[in-house]
């Protein structure tokens, strides 16, 4: 979920790397990491995504595994979000914050219940480029003495599946029915015999499951899933995904001088039913007074695409800057995310663009741009 960089660096690859290179993928940095970038396509694997099932090598990912005495009440102060809420084979897609009430990094945790002895278990799957990070801040305000920390970024392969078709494909491969589980509900079950995490979540806005396994299963259910028809996607469509569904991207429509309630993530943010948190102060403000500025969505005029870093105008004056653009392969026009003052933030608000030293028309419409109809609640 950080941004794409192109560097001479030295970079890390994941245990399915070697298939893209069969595959003819291009290659792109990513985090640190060599990730493909598309294999047949962009326009293709976007639309195979969209249509039918792709499937994406995430295994860059940071995946961390807590066990001990109150993990979840332990984590309630790092994130806004009432962790308690979460029964057991459930998730949350949260943030940790800064004193500033800036976000760290946007996570999903994940809630796989306590034993006989009263331990809890928990995954947290956190952004790539921000792994090291997550792992100092969370290990810095956690009680070690009551729990286990394992940091399992570098000895699992996460692969996504993701499209209206995606869960047939898993189905058959898996012992348990996989039909009962929600939106960001999770299951620990087997896949060719061997122990897999299934997740009902995702990064497109379409249904499907992220798999993490051992490397030798998910190399061979990526043959597996290639042979059976699922189209290997990159990180090139995946971001075309994402920004049809407003998901946002850290490092560009979040970071560490972003609150939460600025980026549209107040559903997130329970100040009513939670306790005292990092951050809490300065929400607890910005609820109070209002924000002064707001993440937005916006429609381009035309064929002119908004790219990340341009200005945003209003009566000939710079108001904010585009975070994420593209054109919508979807929907067949270009949309943008933006940060503007509040005020210039209502849906049907006219705005302009400066591309190329020259400005174009744009208007502020709902997010997400894009809704599957498919997608599982």
């Amino acid at each position: 979920m950080a941004k794409i960089e192109n560097t001479a660096e030295s970079l890390a690859r994941t245990p399915l790397y070697h298939i893209g290179v069969e595959l003819k993928a291009r290659f792109t940095s990513f985090s640190g990491w060599e990730m493909p970038v598309q294999y047949t396509g962009i326009t293709q694997e976007h639309q195979a995504v969209r249509n039918a099932a792709g499937m994406f090598d995430i295994s860059h990912m940071g995946k961390f595994i807590l066990q001990g005495k109150n993990v979840i009440s332990q984590l309630e102060k790092l994130v806004p979000s009432d962790l308690s809420r979460l029964e057991f084979g459930q998730a949350q897609y949260t943030v940790l914050l800064n004193p500033q009430g800036g976000i760290i990094d946007d996570i999903i945790i994940y809630h796989q219940g306590v034993d006989s002895t009263g331990t809890e278990k928990v995954v947290i799957i956190v952004n790539a480029g921000t792994t090291d990070k997550d792992k100092n801040w969370i290990l810095q305000h956690l009680d070690l003495n009551t729990l286990e920390f394992n940091d399992l970024s570098q000895d699992k392969v996460l692969i996504a599946v993701q499209g209206p078709e995606a869960t047939n494909y898993i189905q058959s491969l898996v012992s348990d029915d996989l039909s009962p589980i929600s939106a960001f509900g999770h299951i620990e079950t087997t896949l060719f015999g061997q122990s897999a995490f299934l997740a009902r979540t995702g990064y497109t806005g379409e249904d499907g499951f992220e798999i993490m396994v051992d490397p030798q299963v998910g190399i061979k259910l990526w043959h597996h899933l290639y042979e059976a028809g699922v189209t290997p996607c990159g990180l090139g469509c995946r971001d075309t995904l994402r920004l049809e569904a407003a998901m946002a991207l850290y490092g560009q429509d979040i970071d560490d001088n972003t609150t939460p309630l600025e980026a549209g993530l107040s559903w997130i943010v329970h100040l009513d039913t939670k306790g005292d948190f990092i951050g809490k102060d300065v929400l607890v403000q910005q609820k109070a007074e209002g924000i002064k500025r707001k993440l937005v969505g916006l429609q381009t005029q035309g064929r002119n695409i908004a790219r990340h870093g341009y200005s945003v105008v209003s009566s000939g004056e710079v108001v904010g800057e585009i975070t994420s653009g593209t054109l919508s392969l979807t929907l067949g026009y270009p949309v943008a995310l933006a940060y503007v003052p509040k005020a210039l933030g209502k849906v049907g608000q006219e705005l302009e663009v400066e591309i190329r030293k020259k400005n174009y028309p744009v208007v502020v419409v709902k997010r997400p741009f894009y809704r599957s109809k498919n997608r599982k609640k």
